[in-house]
């Protein structure tokens, strides 16, 4: 009976998958030559860097929102906006300004869904403060706050991040500060979020070590 119960269990050892094989470093994802410090305590950061006009990162957005529903209560997730060159520097102002005025919440998808599925095409301040309006918000506090010193300072340190993390396209997921990957390296969108789970576990498996 134990022979039979020992066959078993070996049988059932070798059919379950491994992450450490089904993973490898430097093609489903890779070390940052220098690890970048995080801001989220002892939870694990996982850090996103996207551009609002990219339609890759429009199309992982439904992904990643199952993924906060379900994501490990050590976990904690981050939004960096890209900035690889001077032109994605008006998005990332954006996403800021949101940011200072507590928005969010509110206008992160809906500005997603209106570059994406409405076709509008934001060039100006003027333009985000008249869509924030049909939103049914005040458009002065975005015209007040989109040239601060505040979203000034946070667009900068974007911008020194994105070289930071070594990325050369969006979206890109940086895990602790540490490793990098993308939905085309991990094979999919789902494929990323089991891979983020992943490397998440590792990163504080190496944190405790």
């Amino acid at each position: 009976m134990n022979k039979v119960l020992s066959t078993l269990s070996l049988f059932l050892v070798l059919s379950l998958p491994s992450a450490a094989q089904e993973y490898q470093q430097d093609v489903n994802f890779f070390e940052l030559q220098v690890t970048q410090p995080v801001h989220t305590g002892d939870k694990i950061e996982v850090l996103e860097l996207f551009w609002y006009r990219c339609p890759h990162c429009f199309a992982l957005e439904p992904y990643l929102n199952k993924w906060l529903k379900n994501k490990p209560e050590f976990v904690e997730f981050v939004r960096l906006p890209a900035v690889l060159n001077r032109s994605w520097e008006f998005d990332a102002r954006v996403y800021y300004t949101f940011v200072a005025l507590g928005l969010v919440d509110r206008l992160h998808e809906p500005y997603f869904e209106a570059i994406h599925e409405e076709q509008k095409r934001f060039r100006s301040v003027e333009q985000v403060a008249d869509w924030v309006e049909e939103q049914g918000l005040e458009p002065q506090p975005i015209l007040d706050t989109f040239n601060s010193f505040g979203v000034d300072s946070m667009v900068a340190h974007a911008a020194d991040m994105s070289g930071r993390y070594e990325t050369d396209g969006v979206p890109t997921i940086i895990i602790d500060g540490k490793y990098r990957t993308k939905v085309s390296w991990a094979g999919g969108h789902n494929e990323l979020i089991d891979l983020m789970n992943y490397l998440a576990q590792r990163a504080q498996t190496e944190r405790v070590n």
